[in-house]
């Protein structure tokens, strides 16, 4: 199926990335949203766990090797054509995961991978649902973690 004018919608999963007390962002190379900030991730295989898939699509797109904490939010991402039609319509279920491994290395769908302060957040070109969902993330590292990290 393609992923522009899909049948249905597409199972996207998204990891917002911790090292200490920075979040690990990619620039968009692929559409929607090329050159854009956002948390790295992809779709979902048949077969694949969403945290297994949120490990693959880490490793895919930045070499980071993580752990994956718990269940976020669920966001869905639909974008229209000129026309009104559904161009891309996806489900993105984001987790929060910990970084074990790896230095940021933009492959796959990423042209930058890189850690950003909370505070940079605002500066960069990102989608304002994908900023606040680091932020609910954040508060919950602290639940899943137990260690409050500010």
């Amino acid at each position: 199926m393609s992923r522009a004018y899909p049948e249905r919608p597409i199972v996207g999963v998204g990891a917002v990335v911790w090292c200490h007390d920075k979040v690990l962002l990619i620039r968009r190379a692929k559409p929607p949203r090329v050159g854009s900030w956002s948390i790295p991730g992809g779709a979902q295989k048949v077969g694949e766990t969403v945290f297994e898939a949120a490990r693959r699509e880490i490793m895919e797109e930045t070499t980071i090797d993580i752990r994956v904490l718990g269940l976020v939010d669920v966001v869905d991402s639909i974008r229209h054509d000129e026309n009104g039609r559904v161009q891309y319509h996806y489900t993105l279920v984001d987790v929060v995961g910990e970084w074990r491994d790896g230095e940021p290395t933009p492959l796959d769908d990423a042209a930058e991978a890189a850690w950003f302060d909370l505070d940079q957040l605002d500066t960069l070109d990102m989608w304002s649902e994908t900023i606040r969902v680091i932020h609910l993330a954040h508060d919950k590292r602290t639940e899943f973690t137990g260690i409050d990290r500010d």
